[in-house]
């Protein structure tokens, strides 16, 4: 081992004495973590000089932001709490908007990240690289908390708790911080030998459940949104149970994204910001939001206007009520929909009681809404871009993961893309640009250390992807099984579009962007370059390779038109 002086950080001697950084990875390998991610730093050194005496496998990023993004990515695919090491300073700084994306979306992490000696803290300018005047502040908007160490003795139980709370729902990245100093100097503290963290649990109050039944039992025209507590809580199963008991037809959001099946003669898929499928929610009686704010996106950029009762769950206090008044229950979306699929049941609430949507049944009121939306889209001159959409799904297995930047490709993934038996990820929590390969690298890895199927795809834009270009060095370094699309429509696509709409011209939307392929080549990771109409068969070359590997397409594609601008 390699000691170091806290005042220097010179290397000195080889003690073999454990120190503080032993006891982070001690006591993440007894929670159950496998991979971590995160760049070495000056302070940090403790914790990557343990980590070559442990079992974790650590995947090196370019930039903290995509290594943040990468844990995301991780969790998410793989059902397991992510794990990111950051330096201090400009390292734990980088990683913030990363962070938010996992915090606004409920992605369950432990951030580990190292601070300036014990000395040095509390405002004092010494003038130490890297200080900040309270690091831990600048991660209060984007973690549910932040924590202190300041003896080695206190690792084990603060790294367990922050685990307890990551997985608890509302699910969350937790941050701690830890001196250079305290992971460095020697320790008296055993070996960890076990941690434990269960989740607290969530469930919904009795009488509100009995409540919800009540409006429930005596509804005509009930209707569902699951959002992305919904597949959070893993309550897809307990959501169908309820959607056939009440026969209600059930919309998800893009977070909900595969909550709910595609093809299933209740559901109105993920059309949500058309205004057919606003005016089926306006009209039910009762509306069940599930893991939901009915926010921006979801309320059809606020024009939504309910006329009927909502029944609103979610596990995050601060959600309920706070864009439409309702019978707010907080609880985490598996528990609270397991109780009230049982309640519905028990009271006979369910298709024994009459469905009338004015005369038509829901699931003829479902047909009748896609096909109005169909409709609608084939008469906006988008035989492109939607046999762009078709071709991809039909090239990407059923099973395969996705991971979407924000880019005109992944709004329409928002509405029109089918999960099948994969999942969907997207950044539309926080909405920052650069997610989609580093989350997918993050899946990748994490999908092939759990043994499942490890190959996944990742979309972007040519200006996102310029976000984590870097990340091809990880993507070769780890042999990582992606597939990235890069669409290259020479700018920000979106942005141009919405000033086009807006004020007749675009500015400073336009970008130089280097030829990704020959890019690509350089960091020893194959690429092609193919037409629209060739993306279908490019992917499933890609798909059968080794390792990482690069599609772009360069064209220019349209969204469909917004309906909350009509009159």
């Amino acid at each position: 081992m390699i000691d170091f002086d806290p005042g220097t950080a010179a290397p000195t001697k080889e003690t073999g004495q454990r120190n503080g950084g032993d006891l982070v990875v001690e006591t993440l390998e007894a929670l159950g973590a496998k991979t971590v991610f995160g760049i070495p730093g000056q302070h940090a050194l403790g914790l990557f000089d343990a980590m070559g005496r442990g079992n974790l496998h650590f995947v090196s990023s370019r930039v903290e932001n995509n290594s943040a993004f990468a844990a995301d990515g991780y969790s998410r695919a793989t059902g397991e709490v992510g794990v990111l090491f950051l330096s201090t300073g400009p390292g734990a700084l980088t990683s913030l908007a990363g962070l938010q994306e996992a915090y606004a979306t409920g992605v369950p992490m432990v951030v580990v990240a190292s601070q300036i000696p014990l000395e040095g803290l509390g405002a004092r300018r010494k003038g130490m690289l890297h200080q900040l005047d309270d690091q831990k502040a600048s991660a209060a908007n984007v973690t549910k908390s932040q924590r202190l160490i300041q003896h080695a003795s206190g690792i084990p139980s603060a790294i367990q708790d922050a685990w307890t709370e990551a997985i608890s729902s509302p699910q969350g990245p937790v941050w701690i911080e830890i001196p250079q100093n305290v992971l460095l100097d020697p320790i008296v503290v055993p070996p960890v030998e076990d941690a434990l963290a269960e989740a607290f649990d969530n469930p919904p109050r009795v009488e509100l459940i009995r409540e919800a039944v009540k409006w429930l039992s005596t509804a005509e025209r009930p209707a569902i949104i699951a959002g992305g507590g919904t597949r959070r809580g893993r309550a897809e199963k307990s959501l169908l149970s309820i959607a056939e008991q009440l026969r209600a037809p059930v919309i998800c959001t893009p977070g909900g994204n595969g909550a709910f099946p595609w093809n299933h003669e209740l559901s109105l898929q993920s059309w949500i910001e058309d205004r057919y499928m606003t005016d089926v929610l306006e009209d039910a009686d009762v509306l069940i939001v599930i893991g939901s704010s009915l926010g921006e996106v979801t309320s059809n950029y606020f024009t939504f206007a309910p006329r009927g009762r909502i029944i609103q769950i979610d596990a995050e206090p601060r959600v309920l009520e706070s864009n439409r008044p309702g019978l707010g229950i907080r609880a985490d979306a598996g528990q609270a929909l397991a109780a009230l699929d049982e309640a519905l049941s028990e009271a006979g609430a369910g298709t024994a009681s009459k469905r009338d949507w004015h005369g038509t049944s829901p699931e003829d009121v479902v047909k009748e809404s896609l096909a109005k939306v169909k409709t609608r889209l084939e008469s906006q001159d988008l035989a492109k871009e939607l046999k762009f959409m078709a071709d991809i799904r039909e090239a990407v297995p059923a099973e395969m993961q996705t991971f979407w930047d924000m880019t005109i490709s992944a709004y329409w993934g928002w509405s029109c893309w089918d999960a099948r038996e994969g999942q969907f990820h997207s950044a539309q929590g926080a909405g920052g640009l650069g997610y989609g390969f580093p989350a997918a690298i993050g899946g990748a890895v994490g999908l092939e250390t759990t043994g499942k199927p490890s190959r996944v795809l990742a979309v972007s834009g040519d200006g996102s992807s310029m976000y984590s270009i870097s990340e091809l060095a990880t993507a070769k370094q780890h042999n990582v099984p992606v597939t990235w699309l890069i669409v290259d429509d020479g700018g920000y696509g979106i942005l141009r579009e919405y000033m086009v709409g807006a004020f007749g011209k675009a500015t400073a939307t336009e970008l130089a962007r280097p030829d990704f392929v020959k890019l690509a080549e350089s960091f020893g990771v194959p690429a092609r370059r193919v037409a629209p109409e060739e993306v279908g068969d490019a992917l499933k070359a890609s798909f059968e390779a080794d390792g990482p590997n690069v599609v772009v397409v360069e064209t220019l594609l349209k969204m469909f038109g917004p309906t909350h601008l009509d009159d």
